[in-house]
């Protein structure tokens, strides 16, 4: 069991030791890491302070910068990503995010699989692994009956890793524990997430988020975590929470604890 830490990155920027006690205090062991790069050895001496780890955190791999409307966010290299990591202790190094427009087109798709192989390579010196992440865009377009996700993930080599997001693939309108059987042991983690909505969170149009507790909404958790029975880490996540963030990860806690993961 684990927690995205950007479920509660208001209350890690005001005040960094005191929401990973919190976390800690929830019977979390784990966490997974976000925006990492710039401030590895701070975090690394806070989460060792109050006996969390990460062993799998998101990082930028597979563009060399992001554009959010007119926000230009500039990307490291590869190896200042990876020196962080393993200061860090992660063993997977995760890409969250690659823009809607590079899943449209099966040579796109194509690259961006064979940049995440190129990356796998560069991780391997370090003693990492590196995978990505889905939102809701990336099962949006068809190939020959293969979702643009499925398509890029039957290109990735050997050790490659998949992290699925089950609540945004259950909004793409994916039969999630379908999804999962597919992919099989390439599921290295999937992202613990329930409640209601729809849409793209990055199209014109956004998404419509209502997202609650696990065992809450109207994800088929049980299902999800049968089919998912292999992966190494169960990783809570809120994109936004209307309640006390705490105490909506506290009682995913509970879901997952009532089901053996600890």
């Amino acid at each position: 069991m684990s927690v995205q830490l950007y479920s509660v990155r208001e209350a890690l920027a005001a005040d960094l030791d005191g929401t990973l006690a919190r976390l800690a205090g929830l019977g979390l062991r784990n966490v997974e890491a976000f925006d990492f790069v710039r401030r590895a050895p701070e975090l690394a001496a806070a989460l060792r302070a109050v006996g969390l780890a990460a062993p799998t955190g998101h990082a930028t791999l597979l563009s060399r910068e992001l554009r959010f409307g007119d926000t230009v966010v500039p990307v490291p290299p590869l190896d200042e990503t990876f020196a962080a990591a393993k200061e860090l202790g992660l063993d997977v190094v995760i890409d969250a995010f690659v823009p809607p427009a590079r899943w449209a087109d099966e040579t796109e798709i194509a690259r961006t699989a064979e940049l995440l192989n190129e990356a796998a390579d560069a991780a391997s010196a370090y003693g990492l692994r590196v995978g990505y992440h889905n939102h809701a865009h990336e099962f949006a377009h068809q190939f020959g009956g293969t979702s643009a996700f499925e398509l890029f993930a039957g290109r990735l080599a050997d050790g490659v890793t998949l992290e699925v997001d089950v609540y945004w693939a259950h909004v793409a309108g994916q039969d999630v524990p379908a999804l999962l059987r597919r992919l099989g042991e390439r599921v290295v983690a999937i992202h613990v997430k329930d409640g209601f909505g729809g849409g793209d969170p990055f199209s014109a149009e956004g998404a419509q988020f209502d997202q609650r507790a696990a065992g809450q909404g109207g994800v088929p958790l049980a299902g999800i975590l049968d089919a998912a029975s292999s992966v190494s880490y169960d990783v809570i996540e809120f994109d936004q929470y209307a309640g006390d963030i705490f105490d909506g990860i506290a009682q995913s806690v509970a879901f997952l604890n009532e089901r053996g993961i600890r």
